[in-house]
Order: C-alpha cells, then structure tokens, then sequence
C-alpha cells in the first residue's frame, strides 16, 4: 500500500466531454459523507434554477455554494468588465477561504474557463493555489485547463466527448445538465 499521510490534493476535470462539475460534485458529496467541510465556487454560473444549488440550499450537508457569474452563461472570450470582476470576486474568496483554512476542499467549478476567456490571469490563480494549507484539496474543473495548472495538478482527468445528445438536436435536459 502507498503512504497514508494525509495532504490535500489539487485535482483538475478538464476536457470537451460532460462530467467535469459532475465529478467535483460527487466528491463534494463523498467528502461531506466524511465530515469534510466543503466550498464550492462557481466561477460561470449564477442560475439559481441549477440542480446542484437547489439541492444544497435543502441539506445540512457541510457543503456551501456560491454562485459567481452571471445568469447566463458567458459564451464566448468576448467577455464584459462585469464578468471579470465577478471572477475576480471569486478568485477573492478562494484566497480569503484559503486564508481562514476553514473549509478541507474547495471546487472552483469552471475556473478554467474563466481562465481560458481571459476573465482571470493565470498567474493570479497559480499564485493562490500555491497559498492552499497543506491539507486542503482543491478542484478545478471547465474545458481548456491551462498547461501550468495541469503541471501543478496530483491529479488530472479528461473527460472526452465520445456521444453527446446535442448532436441529434435534443435539447438539456433537467437533472442532467442542470
């Protein structure tokens, strides 16, 4: 068997494929199962409509969300002021929540996104991941994982679309991509 010393792990869910907020949120819920407590930061998304909010606002699970893009999703890099600064926000509150050490894993859901449409600057995101105590694990999920957060990852899946519905037209469907 390995070593069993703890220590938090940097976990990265990229790729074109469905299943990288899937997969946090499954820690997420693994980890509370374990008396962890639990942040997670949404980077792109601000619908209250979403399953994942909807649930958590129900539980008295260790698990906080916070929602820090705007109702709608950002598309494309042609993003506005408002956009950034609410990334910035958020990047505000991973720090301020490493900072406080008050949570065992923080998920910054499509953070590398925001990264990728150039809502944050990489260096400011390795720059506080570099901050994190060293029992805290961070997840980082959205397409496009920059190649210096990769290098710094224990751990890093890519999703790979093999099938996806939208390509026979069929629309999101309620409980799976929202």
């Amino acid at each position: 068997m390995g070593n069993t010393t703890a220590k938090g792990l940097i976990i990265v869910n990229t790729g074109n494929g469905k299943g990288k907020t899937t997969a946090a949120l499954g820690l997420a819920l693994r980890a509370a199962g374990q008396g962890l407590r639990v942040l997670i930061l949404q980077f792109m998304k601000g619908q209250k409509n979403v399953g994942e909010y909807k649930a958590l606002q129900k539980t008295a699970l260790p698990i906080t969300i916070r929602q820090l893009g705007r109702a709608g999703f950002v598309h494309s890099r042609a993003c506005e002021t408002l956009d950034i600064a609410k990334a910035y926000r958020g990047l505000d509150l991973f720090r301020e929540a490493l900072a406080a050490n008050e949570y065992d894993m923080i998920i910054l859901d499509e953070i590398n996104v925001a990264v990728s449409f150039g809502l944050l600057e990489i260096e400011d995101v390795l720059s506080a991941l570099a901050s994190r105590p060293e029992n805290t694990h961070v997840v980082l999920t959205g397409r496009n994982a920059h190649e210096k957060v990769v290098a710094m990852a224990d751990l890093v899946t890519e999703m790979r679309e093999v099938k996806h519905p939208f390509q026979k037209h069929i629309k999101a469907q309620k409980g799976i991509e929202f």
